[in-house]
């Protein structure tokens, strides 16, 4: 009987959430997505930052979603380590802190980033007279700079929410108790729906001056153009789809 009590505490303790039959898919999944992830990114970061070329404004942005993008899948192995083994956590109460408001905050940058480069993208097709005016590298910096404040500081809540709680890295009681977490939740679901609904309008904005200009656009590089207008549309599309599951995986 001692042993079979043992043998139970030791399982409480350590066995994963979730059968293993189902953690091995899901971990070979998120090794795939960690290292092309990881590879992809970096690479962004490295090319833009190295040809001066590459320096336009919209790259000027999808470098700086590369970096946000980039935190996210460094924290991946953290997330994989609580469900394989939510009990003990064994890195520290910083750590716990410190790793979920950086997933929580580069959640929101990317998101944010996706949102202004949507804009761009839809005063740069349907009014490129302003955006010539409007839009200057200098500008855009300004904005990264604005949005990663932004998305930092709205994530600031969840460093002092969470910690170490019976050896499990979680959100706090008092989080729970005082109603803050709650109140955080409201704010990841206003920026999850807010986004969306913008781009909804600028993509429907974007599609139909497209489609009104198809076979409209003249000049020596007017199909390069177009092509770039509809692949620019495209990526923004896909970003958008993976930054919201990511930001509701929690």
């Amino acid at each position: 009987m001692a042993n079979a009590s043992n043998s139970t505490f030791r399982c409480d303790e350590s066995c994963p959430l979730f059968p293993v039959s189902t953690l091995i898919p899901v971990t070979v999944v998120c090794i795939v997505l960690f290292i092309v992830g990881v590879t992809g990114n970096a690479l962004t970061v490295l090319i833009i930052r190295r040809y001066k070329d590459m320096k336009t404004t919209t790259n000027l942005y999808l470098s700086s979603m590369a970096v946000s993008d980039l935190l996210i899948f460094l924290c991946l192995p953290f997330d994989l380590y609580r469900l394989w083994r939510y009990k003990p956590w064994l890195f520290g109460d910083f750590l716990c802190r410190f790793y979920q408001y950086i997933n929580e905050g580069c959640t929101y940058a990317t998101i944010l980033h996706i949102t202004a480069l949507s804009i761009e993208r839809y005063l740069a097709i349907c009014l490129p007279l302003k955006a010539k005016v409007l839009i200057t590298k200098r500008r855009v910096r300004s904005v990264i700079a604005l949005i990663w404040t932004l998305a930092l500081v709205s994530a600031g809540p969840f460093f002092f929410l969470l910690g170490v709680e019976q050896d499990m890295c979680k959100h706090t009681e008092y989080a729970v108790n005082s109603g803050i977490l709650d109140i955080m939740i409201w704010v990841s679901t206003v920026y999850f729906f807010f986004p969306m609904f913008c781009l909804t309008f600028l993509y429907g904005f974007i599609g139909r001056k497209l489609w009104k200009n198809k076979g409209d656009i003249k000049g020596p590089n007017a199909a390069n153009r177009e092509k770039y207008h509809k692949q620019t549309v495209k990526l923004l599309a896909c970003k958008h789809c993976i930054a919201t599951c990511v930001a509701r995986k929690d």
